[in-house]
């Protein structure tokens, strides 16, 4: 940063050196090879215009003024009424301008352009001759409005990208609280209807099946403790973008959870009281991560519609790998729900969001020989061929 500071400097003070040089050393040049070089030499102010564009504003304004100024007067005598080639220096203001106008706050600009117009009409309204007054400065003002319609638009394009990048991180977030909040309802909601059917039985059998009572309680312990890990690591995946380097000390998370998980959950649901049967089909196969969790979600919620809603005490998983898309079938034989929206709350929903993303289908609703089904069709990915090489 210092280097860049003093470079910027350095450029500052060799474009007074040079436009002093310029002016001083060729006293019997033309006005146009004054306006030329002094617009030439504001490369110079690269740096500063980066850094401070207003003091980069002032100095350009200071040469090209000491450009025009500069000038002989006897070599303006007779001029036709064009262009003086002096006056050519202010198009490096110009330049700074627009920069400035892109990159600063409105009234910033407001007021350079002020500055910087009173000045030029002010220097060529004095230096121009004859005619050449007019045609001047109506150049001058149409040099002037290009370079800050072009600042303008700038500012403009940048200001329209950084609100495309909000759009984007609020998008995101947004994305992010929504798959955390069907993260933790499907855990949560799972998991505490398990805890409610254990705990309504261990008060029933208490003091006539002790036995009875304490596998209900170590199935509450079990679960709860399941759930509690759960919703470290959902934590613990919030704070990892502010602890940063810190989480990497902490014991290692668990992974999430996939269909090769489903049999812990159909133990975990027997406890409660419902039987499942897993059945699988098809080719299995490492699958990818969002269709994987997705997939166990859906049948964990499912199982859980069953444990609440359906007053039975069996239910079938089937799980079919098939070559294009994967199949999971949560199905049972119980009393099932009339109108299946508001009787499982955002059960439902969270299912067809999860299956929505992955541009699957979801079907859910009662069998017509009895029970309920749930049935989602996810699509996988096509599998990478590896060409082999013929030797």
């Amino acid at each position: 940063m210092t280097r860049t500071k003093a470079a910027a400097w350095a450029g500052g003070i060799c474009y007074l050196l040079v436009v002093g040089l310029l002016v001083g050393g060729a006293t019997r040049a033309s006005g146009t090879v004054h306006g030329v070089g002094a617009l030439l030499a504001v490369s110079l102010l690269v740096g500063v215009v980066r850094r401070t564009p207003p003091l980069a504003l002032a100095l350009a304004l200071v040469g090209s003024t000491a450009a025009v100024v500069g000038t002989p007067s006897s070599l303006h005598e007779g001029l036709p009424a064009s262009y003086q080639g002096q006056f050519l220096s202010y198009l490096a203001v110009d330049l700074v301008l627009g920069f400035l106008v892109a990159t600063r706050t409105r009234r910033a600009s407001t007021v350079a352009v002020a500055v910087s117009s009173v000045v030029q009409l002010l220097v060529i309204g004095v230096f121009a001759h004859g005619d050449n007054l007019a045609v001047n400065g109506v150049i001058a003002l149409l040099a002037m409005s290009a370079c800050c319609t072009a600042g303008l638009l700038g500012r403009e394009r940048r200001e329209h990208a950084m609100a495309l990048r909000s759009q984007e991180v609020a998008e995101a977030v947004t994305a992010e609280r929504l798959r955390i909040a069907r993260e933790l309802h499907d855990m949560v909601a799972h998991s505490i209807g398990i805890i409610a059917i254990q705990a309504g039985m261990g008060s029933r059998v208490i003091r006539t099946q002790p036995a009875e009572a304490g596998e209900a309680l170590r199935a509450i312990e079990a679960t709860s403790r399941e759930t509690l890990s759960g919703l470290r690591r959902t934590l613990a995946s919030l704070r990892r973008a502010e602890r940063g380097a810190t989480a990497a000390a902490q014991s290692p998370l668990a992974p999430a959870p996939g269909l090769a998980d489903i049999e812990g959950l159909a133990a975990a649901t027997g406890g409660a009281g419902v039987s499942v049967d897993v059945c699988r089909s098809g080719n299995p196969r490492p699958l990818p991560a969002d269709i994987d969790l997705s997939a166990y979600r859906i049948v964990q919620e499912a199982l859980t519609n069953v444990v609440r809603h359906a007053g039975t005490g069996r239910c079938r998983v089937a799980i079919d790998y098939g070559d294009q898309e994967l199949s999971v079938e949560v199905t049972d034989d119980g009393c099932g729900a009339a109108d299946p929206g508001p009787a499982h709350g955002f059960g439902l929903v969270g299912m067809r969001e999860r299956v929505g993303l992955l541009h699957g289908r979801l079907s859910a609703g009662p069998r017509p020989e009895g029970g309920f089904r749930v049935a989602a069709r996810l699509p996988l990915p096509e599998p990478v061929g590896v060409p082999v090489e013929a030797r």
